[in-house]
């Protein structure tokens, strides 16, 4: 057991090194470095735990395009305050996701990337002179432990949180011989044998050749996701994600995340400019188009979009062109190729109407007037668009469909030709998704279909299981999701479908 005035001791040693690592970390934001050739480098908060490997990827990164890292490490939460109260760097990279998470909340954080996950053990001296190997040993008279403190570095807090549950954390903390302010700390303890065991991630240990470690069941759940996150103040966003990009490709900063120990996850392959290919309805396209341009600017890359009716997108991808994500206009569409894609999300709805003149001189109510003998009836071509396939549904679950066929005088792959034809007067009607009439609605009038439920398409978006840029992918669907894109959808007249303002869809 520690006596009181130890703890006490231990608590403002860690205040005092909390303050001397905000005195370093504000001198050094204030000199940012600039390179010879004036591209202005880059300011990323790293936590320790990331040090040595973050050191080799930076000097990779540098060598490559010239652009100068300036890095300031220390424990997450340290980070995490300076970033706060500074409101300067461009990222952030903590050793646990639940830093991210709290900088999001604040909105700090605009993006974040993927990287790697490490798993907490315990370190002991090679060869494991004490035999340390279940939790009981460290809570023996002979064995000094030391700790990481849960209020300064991530593996203190994801150690506390998982040993919480059955007072283990308060047991082994009353034996703790120090509370360290770092991780790098707790293995340094072990390796000059100022203790005999820490708690560690296992990724640290990598350039600690004295020191192995022991895996504990109790701390089978204490592993954390370390990611990377663009600072929504950065002035250089794209600079800023085009590294980020670089520490989470798996031909570039994963392989040396993997060389470092830590457990590296699938990420995309590195390009300087990636290129992604979206296939989406041609209804999607008033929805989404100024996001993308958006997106495109902010990351620095190129999204070649192909708008077009989703029965010849599907015929396409069937005849061999794989986009890198499907965004169709039902899922009826999406079905027909899901062998491609990851696990679709719906992301809208979208009605047919009955599109008619301004003031509807035909006096057209219900889908049962289309049959009257007066009408050219246009509709969507049933094998090249959703919605020729769904205005078939709609027909024939109205019991109208013999009758108004006879009528129809034009069957598009789109939408917007509809209109067009509409606008012209070579057509009377037409049955059309709402979305389609939202920039008409000076000439054209919309009559809703009452009572069938099938002529409602709802929009998925998935990700090509063989995408090279899945993460990328993701990162554009999540714009896809943010509320001012929400907002596009509504005013082209589709109704938002999922509840959450941001998912991931990789």
């Amino acid at each position: 057991m520690l006596p009181k005035n130890r703890i006490f001791l231990l608590i403002i040693g860690s205040a005092a090194s909390l303050a001397g690592i905000f005195a370093i970390l504000n001198l050094d934001i204030d000199s940012p470095s600039t390179p010879d050739d004036g591209q202005r480098s880059l300011m990323l908060y790293c936590a320790a735990s990331n040090r040595a490997v973050m050191e080799s990827i930076a000097a990779d990164y540098e060598n490559e395009f010239g652009r100068k890292i300036d890095i300031q490490y220390g424990p997450s939460q340290t980070l995490l305050s300076s970033m706060e109260v500074t409101g300067s760097g461009d990222l952030f990279l903590p050793a646990d996701d639940s830093y991210l998470e709290m900088a999001s909340q604040k909105r700090l954080i605009a993006e974040e990337l993927p990287i790697a996950q490490m798993q907490a053990v315990v370190a002991v001296k090679r060869n494991n002179p004490k035999s340390i190997e279940q939790l009981k040993d460290l809570l023996r008279d002979d064995v000094r432990v030391v700790l990481a403190s849960p209020d300064t570095a991530a593996i203190g807090k994801v150690v506390q949180q998982t040993m919480s549950g059955d007072d283990q954390w308060e047991s082994i903390t009353s034996t703790a011989t120090a509370l360290r302010t770092t991780v790098n700390e707790v293995a340094n303890d072990v390796t000059i044998g100022a203790a005999d065991a820490g708690i560690v991630y296992d990724a640290v240990l990598h350039t600690y050749d004295d020191l192995q470690y022991v895996e504990l069941p109790e701390l089978a759940d204490a592993a954390s996701q370390i990611s990377i996150g663009v600072i929504a103040t950065t002035d250089q966003p794209q600079a800023a994600l085009h590294f980020a990009r670089y520490v989470s490709a798996q031909d570039r900063g994963l392989k040396r995340y993997a060389e470092f120990g830590f457990r590296t996850q699938r990420g995309d392959v590195w390009s300087d400019v990636p290129e992604l290919v979206i296939f989406a309805g041609s209804m999607l396209r008033p929805a989404i188009e100024e996001t993308i341009e958006t997106f495109e600017q902010r990351e620095g890359v190129k999204v070649n979009r192909v708008y077009n009716g989703c029965g010849i997108l599907v015929a396409q991808m069937k005849a061999g062109q794989h986009p890198d994500a499907y965004f169709a206009c039902d899922s009826e569409f999406m079905n027909q190729v899901q062998d491609l894609f990851l696990e679709p999300v719906p992301v809208s709805q979208n009605e047919l109407v009955i599109l008619v003149q301004k003031g509807n001189p035909k006096k057209i109510k219900t889908l049962k007037d289309l049959a009257r003998s007066d009408l050219r009836v246009g509709i969507g071509h049933e094998k090249q668009c959703a919605m020729g396939w769904i205005t078939q549904n709609t027909f024939r679950e109205g019991g109208i469909q013999k009758e108004v066929m006879s009528n129809v005088t034009v069957q598009s792959p789109t939408g917007d030709m509809l209109v067009n034809q509409l606008l012209a007067g070579s057509l009377d009607t037409a049955v059309a998704y709402l979305s389609n009439a939202a920039g008409a609605a000076e000439s054209l009038d919309a009559i809703r279909i009452q009572g069938i439920p099938c002529s409602i398409a709802i929009q998925p978006w998935a990700v090509a299981e063989e995408s090279k840029y899945p993460e990328l992918a993701g990162r554009l669907f999540q714009q896809i999701c943010s509320q001012s894109s929400q907002d596009t959808f509504a005013a082209e007249g589709f109704q938002w479908q999922i509840e959450t303002s941001a998912p991931t869809q990789r």
